[in-house]
């Protein structure tokens, strides 16, 4: 009889975990400390990973948006916390998304398979899906195999609250929504021709409502945290308008670029 994918898997978590191992990991969000990862959150990451490829090979697509819920967002009404996109590479899914490296204001683009994805102890073992629509996938495609096209307008320098409409900063889902607007025609490959497009198809980013003791704490505790990029009138308001996985799920349905939206638990 065959073994699962998960649990041969599942057998070599058990090994690194009785081994220690902790090598840091470059996880958006995480602080990179060298503890290892419980067998548990493992095993559930994992398990989602395996639903999850399931689903996705079941759907007959090829380029997907994929969230996760790495952190709890309900207080500002958002559900997922990081998103990128996933296709099919042969057999295989990978992700190609945006990680901020352990905590600094610094950030690479990344390939990775699903499994990867969701080892990151969330907070909610949780994935959101959103199909594309067939041109946008075909236009997409591209810049998710080639990894010079992923990064044409990677900003290196990062903050986890970057202004959608200014070039200091970029965030994970900033970058993701400016690629998907070179790859959909924006006028030419520089990030204020991918802004201008977002703008005129409609994107509208969320609008956290932060006090000035929230800003300031955060911008001292925190080196992947900037707030220098947004306009006055809103900082000194509290008002931090920003790239979020809800804000980009709901223009892609407004727009008519995304399909159908599911979610895997």
């Amino acid at each position: 009889m065959k073994t699962s994918w998960l649990t041969r898997l599942k057998a070599v978590c058990l090994m690194a975990a009785s081994l220690s191992l902790a090598a840091p990991a470059a996880w958006a969000g995480r602080t990179c400390e060298a503890k290892p990862q419980g067998l548990e959150a493992v095993t559930q990451g994992l398990a989602l990973a395996e639903r999850t490829i399931k689903r996705l090979d079941e759907s007959g697509e090829q380029v997907v948006v994929i969230a996760r819920a790495g952190q709890n967002l309900q207080e500002y009404g958002l559900r997922y916390s990081h998103l990128g996109f996933a296709y099919k590479d042969g057999d295989v899914w990978r992700v190609v998304h945006k990680l901020n490296q352990c905590g600094t204001d610094k950030a690479s683009v990344y390939r990775e398979g699903i499994g990867d994805f969701f080892l990151d102890t969330p907070y909610e073992y949780i994935a959101g899906v959103m199909t594309l629509r067939k041109d946008v996938q075909q236009r997409l495609l591209p810049y998710l195999q080639e990894p010079y096209l992923a990064a044409t307008i990677h900003t290196r320098a990062y903050s986890m609250v970057a202004y959608p409409w200014a070039t200091d900063y970029q965030q994970s889902n900033q970058w993701a929504i400016e690629t998907l607007a070179l790859a959909m025609g924006a006028r030419n490959n520089s990030r204020d021709a991918a802004q201008d497009w977002l703008k005129s198809e409609g994107y509208e980013p969320t609008e956290l409502h932060l006090s000035t003791l929230q800003r300031l704490g955060a911008r001292l505790t925190s080196a992947n945290v900037s707030f220098d990029d947004h306009p006055n009138v809103l900082r000194f308001t509290g008002r931090i308008r920003t790239a979020t996985v809800d804000s980009v799920m709901a223009w892609l349905q407004r727009s008519g670029y995304g399909e159908a939206q599911w979610v895997v638990r």
